[in-house]
């Protein structure tokens, strides 16, 4: 032997050696061995990912968890081409012309293989961060802190920026020519502007939602314009996905909201309470203590917010009631809590118009004959002639 076992110290000496004591069939016993080493080092790194990710699943840092799980897949796969591409390199020294136009790719695989697996982490990196920041901000209590919306919108960017970077280095790699590549996507681009003016239309309409932030994930959204009413659960860059109050989705395509008025009930710093309460006609001479202690009430109210416009006031003579109407705003903007709240106002309204000896008016007719007036304008009309007389 002219090289001793001890002697291989590396993959050279090893193919070397098989070449001396095996001649014709060394190429066989060298793919095995590479293929044998390739597994032996993927399942090393795959133990080595398991352990690290659980340390850092010890830790508060997020993006040290983040990076080690987006590497793994994409480090795996690069080290499988490595090795597979390895013996293809073998398959071509070794064997007839005919086999070697089936591997003469195996460079260009190669490379193109190690620049995606190089933008495939990129991406989850990218993807697992979002999630992460995502999920934090879910649990802080910080009024600074980013919407959903804006963070999604980061993350798709730059995985866009990741993909067209990755696409015109492999176009390069290749062998065409990047200028022409470039007018290419050019001329290719006002194509198909023509063609997807729809949806680049409601491409341009996400980036408008994300910029101008409207209404996020979250947000309970509705137009006076259309028929769309419901929570926002989903915004992509083709369409928003809305829950409606039936637990129907409704899908709207993001450049409709570019010509319509969308409001944000969820955003209201209050809510309010408008109501008009009628009393009996036989009730005016109670009407002004009713409004009195009534505003009283409400400004009294733990729930009001007397810092916002409140009013109380006799406002109409109508068919079968003598009507006032309340006008306050509520601290809460909670739908559930503000009807608690609306409710509690309304039975003391109505306990304060019993304890003044007077009814809430429903719809009646009186038929007065003879000429009788109403006992309440009567009685008005006679306390008008003694303030005269006086």
């Amino acid at each position: 032997m002219d090289i001793d076992l001890k002697e291989i110290q590396s993959l050279d000496q090893l193919f070397e050696f098989l070449n001396e004591h095996f001649g014709a069939n060394a190429w066989m016993l060298k793919i095995f061995v590479v293929v044998l080493l390739t597994a032996l080092v993927s399942l090393v790194f795959r133990l080595v990912a398991k352990r690290l990710r659980h340390k850092f699943d010890q830790t508060k840092n997020i993006w040290d968890d983040a990076l080690i799980e987006a590497l793994r897949l994409p480090l795996s796969f690069l080290i499988w081409v490595q090795g597979l591409s390895l013996c293809a390199e073998i398959v071509v020294a070794e064997t007839e012309t005919v086999v070697n136009g089936v591997f003469e790719f195996a460079d260009p695989v190669r490379y193109v293989s190690s620049i995606f697996a190089i933008a495939w982490f990129c991406i989850r990196s990218l993807r697992l961060m979002e999630e992460r920041i995502i999920c934090r901000n879910a649990e802080s209590e910080r009024e600074d802190k980013l919407d959903r919306a804006t963070v999604e919108a980061i993350g798709k960017l730059l995985r866009l920026v990741v993909v067209i970077t990755a696409t015109i280095v492999i176009l390069q790699t290749l062998g065409f020519s990047l200028s022409g590549v470039l007018a290419f996507g050019g001329i290719g681009g006002i194509a198909v502007g023509f063609a997807a003016k729809d949806l680049l239309a409601n491409f341009f309409g996400g980036l408008m939602i994300y910029l101008d932030r409207p209404f996020a994930v979250g947000d309970w959204v509705r137009s006076p314009d259309r028929s769309i009413e419901g929570t926002v659960e989903y915004i992509g860059w083709r369409l928003t996905r809305i829950r409606t109050f039936d637990q129907r989705p409704l899908y709207v395509p993001n450049s409709v909201f570019t010509a319509i008025a969308v409001e944000n009930p969820s955003r209201m710093s209050h809510r309010r309470i408008y109501e008009t309460i009628g009393i009996r006609y036989d009730d005016l001479a109670q009407m002004q203590s009713i409004v009195a202690e009534v505003e009283q009430m409400l400004r009294e109210h733990e729930e009001i917010d007397e810092r916002q416009t409140l009013m109380v006031n006799f406002n109409a003579f109508a068919a079968s009631s003598l009507d006032f109407f309340i006008y306050a705003f509520t601290h809460t903007t909670n739908w559930v809590r503000y009807h608690g709240i609306k409710q509690d106002v309304l039975l003391r309204i109505a306990a304060i118009i019993e304890r003044h000896g007077a009814e809430i008016a429903y719809p009646t007719s009186t038929l007065y004959l003879n000429g009788e007036a109403p006992p309440a304008l009567a009685r008005a009309a006679t306390a008008e002639g003694v303030r005269s007389d006086g």
